[in-house]
């Protein structure tokens, strides 16, 4: 298996995601989030005051993991991407919600009206510029950077 095709497995596998961002003055701040991928895009769900929405709306860099914290030492895979995020904006709205729905539970939808004032949640997206795949080789971590242009 490819690097690239691994990346693509451990993104469809998993359910959540670590979001990192940092504040003004670059304090760290790590959440998960469940997401929704899409290409090179990912999509997730927060409330615009959570700490991690903040950083975002001052400082859109974010960097992503996603890996399977259950499995034995030394047998974990896990993506690394950098990424720009924002706040999804309302032209775009209605199909990003769409989308972000379709990886939800069926009876789990959401409108673009739950999506924007006055309601409390809102969809953000992150674009990842750069990735990186941590292989299972038996070792401590091997990572491999990965092209993006072949699309995640």
């Amino acid at each position: 298996m490819t690097p690239q095709e691994t990346a693509h497995r451990i993104i469809a596998a998993n359910k959540y995601l670590t979001l990192a961002t940092a504040d003004r003055d670059g304090n760290p701040w790590a959440s998960p989030v469940f997401y929704t991928p899409d290409g090179d895009d990912f999509y997730w769900v927060s409330r615009p005051d959570s700490t991690h929405s903040r950083n975002l709306a001052e400082r859109p860099e974010a960097a992503i993991v996603i890996y399977d914290s259950q499995v034995p030492l030394f047998t974990a895979e896990a993506v690394y991407l950098t990424a720009y995020a924002e706040q999804v904006g309302a032209a775009d709205l209605s199909r990003c919600a769409q989308l972000y729905s379709s990886r939800l539970p069926e009876q789990t939808v959401f409108e673009p009206e739950q999506l924007q004032e006055p309601a409390p949640l809102r969809l953000y997206r992150a674009h990842a510029v750069d990735a990186s795949v941590l292989l299972n080789d038996g070792g401590p971590d091997l990572r491999v950077p990965i092209s993006l242009r072949a699309g995640l």
